[in-house]
């Protein structure tokens, strides 16, 4: 009595094609963990930048009201929170004012073609409240 085996003359055409499925998946399956994992990486800094753009914009504005000077307040800010300031400006006067920064964020293991940094502005000061009516 003769058996067949998978290795003999009448082996199945479909021998080996799980192996391929399951290769198939797994290369598939890590493609989706880079992509999910960049995906995070981009929001967590996203998020980053603008808590950072509103806290130097606040650090500002307090420098401002208290005499100090709202740049260098908001360049201290930037500088503890290790992110850029790449832009301060004041707009008003003494009691009115409003100070907007924009700072930038390092974007960790960005991927050559996507931007390797993030940008966010804010605003914040103080402004005499519209008259009622």
């Amino acid at each position: 009595m003769t058996s067949r085996t998978a290795h003999g003359p009448g082996a199945s055409a479909s021998a080996g094609a799980g192996t391929v499925l399951v290769a198939t998946v797994v290369c598939l399956s890590l493609l989706l963990g880079v992509g999910v994992a960049l995906v995070v990486g981009y929001s967590a800094a996203a998020q980053k930048a603008n808590a950072a753009a509103d806290l130097v914009a606040l650090s500002g504005a307090s420098a401002q009201a208290t005499g100090e000077g709202a740049c260098r307040g908001a360049a201290r800010a930037a500088q503890a929170n290790a992110v850029r300031l790449s832009g301060c400006r004041v707009v008003g006067d003494l009691l009115e004012f409003a100070v907007a920064v924009e700072v930038e964020v390092s974007v960790p293991h960005a991927l050559p073609g996507l931007p390797d940094h993030l940008v966010a502005r804010a605003t914040a000061g103080r402004t005499a409240p519209d008259p009622p009516g």
